[in-house]
């Protein structure tokens, strides 16, 4: 037998395979495919103080090796979530993370506090790549100063699980990561989705109304996989490596850059058991080499 436990911060999850957030919906979507409490944790989709309609269609669209996506976190707001989706998913017997996105350092902390008072609810991810409307659009997780002012506000309000999701859109994800660190992020999630976009050649028009998007899926591997190694040599905290992640080989190659755990997005949307053949390759791989314990194969790659 070997041992899948991981820690992240104050919680024990029972294996490092987790879901992207926008892609695993509130999980019972997937629970006729699988038992969902085997997995190790579960962020559910980008929660917002208030309900948002999203972007107009269309908002996604496919591209060599992955896909755009420029959905626009789309959802109810959070009292919904309060009064109708938490009653749902509350008894699932894994770690449930709420996705928290805002406009407004204010919009953050008032949406972080509300999820605070849920007994079910272990921790938050902070999504930092929203544009920040009072400092003209710039998302909050592309300076260092905007990271730190919303992770050290919702900090004070918020007494859990606190993960802060990094934009990879960057001049150094490393520094972000710090700051970040320094001002109470139990743990970092990165990459969220590269800016990228589609053009119709025949229709000379951009394919996304929004004209450009998030690119997830294979195509970004390769800088996911390099940002994982840089911020995990840079920070102490744990880190959770999202990106690309197809197989159990990719999430193993995230595990040795430095990730203690990995998310899996884009492949939910192709092979809705894509988190169990992870999860079960990552047992085999361990058994094959004799490794005892996940954790040990952590940050092990051999320069």
């Amino acid at each position: 037998m070997v041992n899948l436990k991981v820690k992240l911060g104050k919680i024990q999850l029972k294996n490092p395979v987790m879901t992207a957030s926008g892609t695993f919906g509130y999980g019972t979507e997937y629970a006729d495919f699988f038992d969902i409490s085997r997995i190790g944790g579960i962020i559910v989709k980008g929660t917002t103080l208030r309900n948002r309609q999203g972007n107009a269609y269309p908002r996604m669209a496919e591209t060599p090796s992955g896909m755009l996506n420029a959905v626009g976190l789309q959802n109810k707001g959070v009292d919904y979530f309060v009064n109708h989706i938490y009653p749902e998913i509350k008894d699932v017997n894994t770690s449930i993370f709420v996705n928290v996105s805002g406009s407004t350092i204010e919009d953050y902390v008032e949406t972080a506090s509300i999820i605070n008072e849920l007994d079910k609810i272990p921790g938050i991810e902070l999504n930092i790549s929203c544009p920040n409307v009072k400092e003209g659009g710039m998302a909050f997780g592309t300076s260092c100063l905007s990271a730190s002012q919303v992770v050290k506000a919702v900090r004070k309000v918020y007494s859990k699980e606190l993960i802060v999701k990094l934009s990879p859109n960057v001049t150094s994800i490393s520094e972000i990561a710090k700051a970040v660190e320094a001002e109470g992020a139990d743990s970092v999630s990165l990459i969220n989705t590269l800016l990228g976009m589609a053009i119709d050649a025949e229709k000379r028009k951009p394919i996304l109304s929004t004209v450009t998007g998030g690119l997830s899926g294979p195509a970004v591997k390769p800088i996911a996989l390099c940002m994982v190694w840089q911020v995990a040599k840079a920070v102490q905290i744990p880190v959770i490596g999202i990106g690309g992640i197809m197989n159990a080989n990719d999430a193993i190659e995230f595990m040795l850059a430095g990730a203690s755990a990995i998310q899996i997005g884009t492949a939910n949307f192709i092979d809705p058991t894509a988190t169990m053949k992870v999860l079960e390759g990552i047992e085999e791989y361990l058994k094959r080499y004799g490794i005892s314990h996940v954790k040990d194969i952590v940050g092990a790659l051999e320069l």
